[in-house]
Formats: structure tokens, C-alpha cells, sequence
């Protein structure tokens, strides 16, 4: 049975939580934007292929991947806290592990380890974040997230150029293990407890999501580089028939490990599809945006790395900001704002003059920043406030898995056009940008409909289900 939980913690323990989340959630995001700017040092240091060395940025994101929904249904039957510190535990000691790593072999497989702890750490983070606000002041919490993801995101590449000036590839691993004993050690005292469900979990349904989730993305990368059909289309299918056993499995689950229930909620499901579109309008972009500057302007990498600033900064200022709209402002016409201003500014980074200057350039980078960031902190907010509070890793999980999916998407997209048109490929990518971040727009407004609003009744339709056993 689950324990009502009571409304956020009490300061000062809220700000240690607060910072518990903060610490995992920046090491997990950066790690990634690191390990993609430091592959060719560590592929050189290993004595390994380019095409082998992938796989420890691969095998990472795919570790994430197969296992975000599994372990937020783990973190609604054990607690979000528990799941919380064993993956911040695990990302510590596979970090250590790849620090001491003297072959590729052994470092994909402890960059794989890594991945699921900090899956686990991706998995509940939004779910924690829940039960340590008072509801009153959520969207501050799912805003300061989103800033903490920008904030990574960007500073990763030049913390690894910092790095590698200074020190050896290990360096780039063994940073992690230090702030990963501190989190652990204030997490330990001060994250919160949260309800928790009465079910035993579901092995085949975790594997049969692994399975869809990780076959499906593998799938669709290979369209985008031009895998032979043979290949991706066996992918595909290996995807879709998991897919299909999962769903049997889920229907009808009391708790399902895919949240099939929170998707009949029609507020939780247009937050999810909002967020999947504008995700794949971000990916485009960021994958596109480099080869653009260059090709189309002749900017060179440390240029376009200052060109591509703007972004996340605006990210920082607006996401805060926008956390605290949605805590008194419809989030359906928060986000519809954010991204027609998101499909705006990429518009007009796609139709620049031939001639443009910085200032042409950063002012719509800024713009496109700004968007995206009054979009995803509101869309966030609503996906975890949607949920019943003992559903709260559900949502959180499928939080994190509607961003991959969508970077997957957007990604694989740019590479389909850069193969077949290579000198307008990257302009036409931002106008595929322009069309999912209108498309999200217009998922986002309709949340403001009476049958899209319908958020709160469908919770209490559930809860009321749970209760009499239906």
C-alpha cells in the first residue's frame, strides 16, 4: 500500500537534495558531451579504429537508452532515492573503472556500465525533483533542471579541451569520482522517501523494452548512415515485434513498466509527442548548425563553437524563468510561444545572407535558444504534475525517453540529407527543424482544449481505478 508522501521538503534538507540531484544530473549529462569531444585523443591513446572507438559514445547512449524505462518502474517498486543512489554509485565506480582502462574493449564495457548508472540517474531524476518541491513551486525545480541539462551540455567540450591540455585522456573519467562520493554521501541524508507500490517487476516486459527501445534506435541510425536495407529493415522488425509483446503485456498492468495508463491521460500523451517533435527540431539543428557555419560561411571550429554559444545560454536565462510561469501559466500556451519563437529563430538561421555577420548570426542562435527554453521547462512540469504521485517514475521515465528518442530522430534526419544533397543539405535540415518545432507548437496549443487540458480528471479516474483493484 502505498505512504502519502508529504508536500516537498522542509529547507535546509530541500537545498541539499536539490544539490544531490544537481551534482548526478550534471556529471551523467556531461559525460556524454565529453566523451564526443575527446574520441579521437582516447581512440589515439588506445591504438584504436575510429569506426571500433565509437562504441564508447555508443555504447553509453545505448546503455541509457534500453534501460531509462525499466529502472523508473524499479524506482516506483524500491524507491526513487534507492534507484537514485545505486546509479549514482555505479556511474562513480564504472567512471573510476574507465580511468584505469588500458584497452577499448575494457573501456566500452565499463562506458556501457557507466551508462546504466547514469540511467538510473536519468530515470528518477524528474521524480525526485517532485517529491522534493512543494507542488506550489514545481515548475522552479523542473526549471532549474533544465538549466542544469543546458548549462552540461554546453560546458562539457570545453571542460574536455581544459582537460586534455593538462592532463591525459584518464583525467576525463577520473574528475567524476570525487564529486560522485560527495553526492552519494549528502544524498544518502538528504533525498526524500516516496511512495511505493506493492508489485513485483517485470523482467520479460523490461526486456521486451530494451529490446523495442534499442533495436528501434539502432534501426533508425542506420537509415541515417546509409546502412544496407538488409540490416535495418531486420532492425526494425526485431523493434516492432518487441514492441508488440510489450504492449500485450501492458495492457490492463497496475503499474505498467511502459506507461500506458499516463498515456491515456490526453495532457501527459500531447507533453510527450510535443516533446519528442521539438527534440528532434533541436538535434537537427545542433548536428546541422556546425557543418553550416563552416561550409556555407568558412567559420572555423573555434569560431563556430563561440557562434553556437548564444543557444544555451539563452537556454540558462529563459528555462528558470519559464519554470515559474508554469507554476501560474497554462503550459500548453507557454510552450506553443516557446517554439513558434524556437521555429522563428531557425528559420532565420536557414535563410541567413550569404554575407552574414556574428551579430546576424548569434542574435538568431539566441532566439532559438530562448524558444526551446520557454518551451521545456512548462512541458517538463506538466509531464510530471500529469502523473499520479506514485506514477511519478513513469512520467520521469518517459520524460527521458521521449528526449532520446527524439535526438535519435532528428539526428538520423540530417544525415539522410547531408548524404543526398551535400552542398544545401544542413539549410534543408533547419527548415525539417522549422517544420517538427511548428508541428510541436501546435501539439502544445492544443493541451489548452477542454479534451486536451483533461489532466486532473484522468488522474483521479486512475487513482479511483487503483483503489477499488479495476
Amino acid at each position: 500500500m502505498a505512504i502519502e508522501a508529504p508536500d516537498g521538503l522542509p529547507p535546509p534538507r530541500r537545498y541539499w537534495a536539490i544539490l544531490t540531484i544537481a551534482i548526478g544530473l550534471i556529471m551523467a549529462v556531461m559525460d556524454g558531451a565529453i566523451a564526443n569531444v575527446a574520441l579521437p585523443t582516447i581512440a589515439q591513446g588506445l591504438h584504436a579504429s575510429p569506426a571500433l572507438s565509437i562504441w564508447i559514445v555508443n555504447g553509453y547512449q545505448l546503455a541509457i537508452t534500453i534501460s531509462l524505462l525499466p529502472l523508473a518502474s524499479l524506482g516506483e517498486i524500491f524507491g526513487y532515492r534507492r534507484v537514485y543512489l545505486a546509479g549514482l554509485a555505479l556511474f562513480t565506480l564504472a567512471s573510476l573503472v574507465c580511468a584505469f582502462s588500458h584497452d577499448l574493449a575494457g573501456l566500452a564495457v565499463a562506458r556501457v556500465i557507466q551508462g546504466f548508472g547514469a540511467a538510473g540517474i536519468m530515470s528518477v531524476n524528474s521524480a525526485l525533483v517532485r517529491f522534493t518541491y512543494p507542488h506550489r513551486i514545481l515548475g522552479r525545480g523542473i526549471g532549474l533542471n533544465a538549466l542544469v541539462v543546458a548549462v552540461s551540455a554546453a560546458v562539457g567540450p570545453t571542460l574536455a579541451s581544459a582537460i586534455l591540455a593538462l592532463a591525459t585522456w584518464p583525467y576525463l573519467f577520473a574528475v567524476n569520482v570525487p564529486f560522485g562520493i560527495a553526492a552519494l554521501v549528502i544524498g544518502i541524508r538528504a533525498l526524500p522517501n516516496s511512495p511505493r507500490i506493492d508489485a513485483a517487476f517485470d523482467w520479460q516486459s523490461a526486456l521486451a523494452s530494451a529490446a523495442t527501445f534499442g533495436f528501434g534506435i539502432i534501426a533508425i541510425d542506420g537509415i541515417g548512415h546509409g546502412e544496407a536495407p538488409y540490416y535495418y529493415l531486420s532492425e526494425a522488425s526485431i523493434a516492432i515485434l518487441a514492441g508488440i509483446l510489450l504492449v500485450r503485456r501492458q495492457i490492463g498492468a497496475r503499474s505498467p513498466l511502459l506507461p500506458l495508463d499516463l498515456l491515456r491521460i490526453p495532457i501527459f500523451s500531447l507533453s510527450v509527442c510535443s516533446s519528442i517533435v521539438s527534440f528532434c527540431a533541436q538535434m537537427a539543428a545542433f548536428v546541422a548548425l556546425p557543418f553550416y557555419f563552416r561550409d556555407h560561411f568558412g567559420y572555423s571550429s573555434v569560431e563556430i563553437g563561440l557562434l553556437i554559444t548564444p543557444w544555451p545560454i539563452a537556454i540558462a536565462f529563459v528555462a528558470p524563468l519559464a519554470g515559474r510561469l508554469a507554476d501560474r501559466y497554462p503550459a500548453g500556451l507557454l510552450g506553443g510561444i516557446g517554439l513558434v519563437l524556437f521555429a522563428l529563430g531557425l528559420g532565420t538561421l536557414a535563410t541567413l545572407p550569404p554575407h552574414a555577420s556574428a551579430f546576424d548570426i548569434a542574435w538568431r542562435m539566441f532566439l532559438s535558444g530562448a524558444g526551446f527554453g520557454l518551451f521545456q521547462s512548462p512541458n517538463n512540469r506538466t509531464m510530471i504534475a500529469a502523473a499520479p504521485r506514485e506514477r511519478s517514475g513513469g512520467a520521469s521515465g518517459m520524460l527521458g525517453t521521449a528526449r532520446l528518442l527524439g535526438q535519435t530522430v532528428g539526428a538520423a534526419l540530417v544525415a539522410l540529407l547531408l548524404a543526398r544533397y551535400s552542398v544545401d543539405g544542413t539549410r534543408y535540415a533547419l527548415l525539417v527543424g522549422v517544420c517538427f518545432a511548428i508541428m510541436g507548437a501546435i501539439l502544445s496549443v492544443l493541451r489548452l482544449s477542454p479534451a486536451g487540458g483533461r489532466g486532473a480528471e484522468a488522474v483521479r479516474v486512475l487513482d479511483g481505478q487503483r483503489a477499488t483493484g479495476e
